[in-house]
């Protein structure tokens, strides 16, 4: 019996296929992430490159090489990470607080909204990381940057996020809105509200968040340039993220 398995792709993958979702046929119905990796590479050799580093998601969760995944589960390829629900609208006002904290939106991010979520009567400090498209980069001139996730899960990994910091900042808040789409020079792509009893809590819990948001949450940005474009990929050195993460350099 031949069995359909259906894998999307985002970004960079899916301008490479030219097409958002992958077709494969196989005579088994499980198996694991490394085995469907490999029956994918035999069937698009010319793209064993990209393929390789690429990690697979079952049902909105990193899977690991050794994994069993079902042809009948949600599964998505996705390329090297960038780095609520959808964009906002009337729904949002109805859902608890809790729901508002990790948001993706296609409109401009207010910071003063999302830091407003965090700051509550007994915490003395709060902080916000607001990330803007810079000009320049490198010599290199950007026009504007063009921003695409993985919504349900990246949603789940921002409240991930938020989870880590509780466990090693206890009493500490987050709340992440993060732009979709087009995203113009020097306007704000991400916004990390985090608030705490101390500041130093503040102070480390969001270079925390920032880093961690470029290592697990699936969102990927496009520069667009004078004379081209490119999806971009973590710039911390090689991604994975299954691996805790460890220091990593200043970024510009």
């Amino acid at each position: 019996m031949i069995t359909q398995w259906k894998i999307d792709l985002f970004a960079g993958l899916s301008e490479r296929f030219g097409v958002r979702s992958l077709i494969i046929e196989t005579a088994e119905q499980n198996m694991t992430v490394a085995e469907l990796k490999k029956h994918l590479i035999a069937s698009y050799p010319e793209q064993v490159d990209i393929l390789s580093i690429s990690f697979l998601a079952c049902n909105h969760a990193y899977a690991q090489a050794d994994s069993i995944v079902n042809a009948t589960d949600e599964l998505a390829l996705l390329p090297p990470v960038s780095g609520g629900q959808a964009e906002h609208s009337n729904e949002d006002e109805q859902k608890s607080p809790l729901e508002q904290l990790y948001m993706l939106t296609n409109e401009k991010i207010t910071t003063e909204e999302v830091l407003a979520k965090v700051i509550v009567p007994g915490h003395g400090a709060s902080i916000a990381f607001v990330g803007t498209t810079r000009e320049w980069t490198q010599g290199q001139r950007t026009i504007r940057l063009e921003y695409e996730a993985y919504e349900p899960m990246a949603v789940k990994m921002m409240k991930q996020i938020g989870d880590e910091l509780e466990q090693q900042w206890p009493g500490t808040l987050c709340a992440i809105t993060h732009r979709l789409g087009i995203v113009d020079i020097a306007e704000t792509s991400v916004v990390i509200a985090i608030s705490s009893p101390h500041r130093a809590s503040c102070y480390d819990a969001s270079r925390y968040a920032i880093e961690r948001l470029k290592q697990i949450v699936p969102i990927w940005k496009k520069e667009i340039w004078e004379d081209g474009s490119e999806w971009k990929g973590h710039q911390l050195g090689p991604w994975n993220p299954d691996t805790p993460l460890a220091n990593s350099p200043d970024e510009a």
